[in-house]
C-alpha cells in the first residue's frame, strides 16, 4: 500500500537515524527506496543493512524531480512517502498520520511538519517554527508544498510526474500542476519530522538564489483568483 522514497547524497551522519525511525512505524511500509546521488560516505551500506532497495543516479543525470521519478518507478505502492534523509519521523504514527488524509479522494498530496532540532541553527529554527504551525490546512489555490516530508498518491503522479528539468523547488512545482487540475493538498501538523538544518539551510546564499529563480519561473503570468472566479470555476 505505501513505499518511502529517500534521496542521499552523504547521509551517512543521519541515514541511520532516520531509517530506525521509518521500521517502527504502525503501518506496513512495501518497499523503502533509496536513490543515492554518488555517496562516498558509506550510505548506500547503511541502507542495505536496513533492508532497503538502493538505486544509483550519477551527479551528471540529478535533478531532484528525476531522482523521485527514478524512485518511484521502481514502486507498485499505491501511496508513496517521500522523506529526506537527514529527516527523522517524531514517533510511530508519522506515516499513518499522512495517509489518513487520503481518505477523500480529491488530496493529491500531504506534507507534514518540520520540527528543528535543538541545536539547530536560530536562522533555520525560525524558518521552521514560521512555515510549519500546528493548524492543519487543506490547500486549493497555495502551492506550498515540501518533499523533506510528504506523501502523494500514485494515480495522481502517474499523470503529473515531478519536473526533472528545475534545479529544486520540484515540489512547488508538482502542487502547481495537480492544484490546477482541480485536486487540493493537505498540511498535516501531526506528522511531524525532526529536520537539523531546515528548508532553507541557515543563510546559504547558493541555494536561496536557486529556490527563488524556480518560484520566479512559476509566478511568471500567474493572476490571482478572485472569489467570484473561483465560484465560476466550481
Amino acid at each position: 500500500m505505501i513505499s518511502v522514497i529517500i534521496r542521499t547524497k552523504n547521509e551517512a551522519i543521519w541515514l541511520e537515524r532516520c531509517l530506525r525511525a521509518v521500521r517502527l512505524q504502525s503501518l506496513t511500509i512495501d518497499a523503502v527506496i533509496l536513490v543515492d546521488n554518488d555517496s562516498v560516505d558509506g550510505t548506500p551500506d547503511i541502507a542495505r543493512a536496513y533492508d532497503c532497495t538502493v538505486l544509483s543516479i550519477s551527479d551528471r543525470e540529478f535533478t531532484y524531480g528525476r531522482a523521485l521519478n527514478y524512485g518511484i518507478a521502481h514502486t507498485k505502492s499505491e501511496f508513496i512517502a517521500i522523506l529526506s534523509a537527514h529527516c527523522i519521523p517524531v514517533n510511530d504514527s508519522w506515516l499513518h498520520r499522512l495517509w489518513l488524509n487520503f481518505q477523500d479522494n480529491s488530496i493529491s498530496g500531504v506534507y507534514g511538519r518540520q520540527e528543528p532540532l535543538p541545536d539547530s541553527h536560530d536562522f533555520d529554527k525560525r524558518d521552521l517554527w514560521t512555515a510549519f504551525g500546528l493548524d492543519r490546512r487543506v490547500q486549493q489555490v497555495g502551492y506550498f508544498f515540501h518533499n523533506a516530508n510528504s506523501m502523494i498518491r500514485r494515480g495522481v503522479w502517474e499523470y503529473f510526474r515531478f519536473d526533472e528539468t528545475l534545479s529544486g523547488v520540484e515540489d512547488r512545482a508538482w502542487a502547481k500542476k495537480v492544484l490546477a487540475a482541480g485536486y487540493r493538498i493537505v498540511y498535516e501538523p501531526t506528522a511531524s519530522v525532526y529536520h537539523h538544518h531546515g528548508i532553507h539551510q541557515g543563510r546559504d546564499e547558493a541555494r536561496a538564489a536557486r529556490v527563488v529563480k524556480v518560484i520566479e519561473l512559476l509566478n511568471q503570468n500567474q493572476q490571482p483568483i478572485g472569489k467570484e472566479a473561483q465560484k465560476e470555476a466550481r
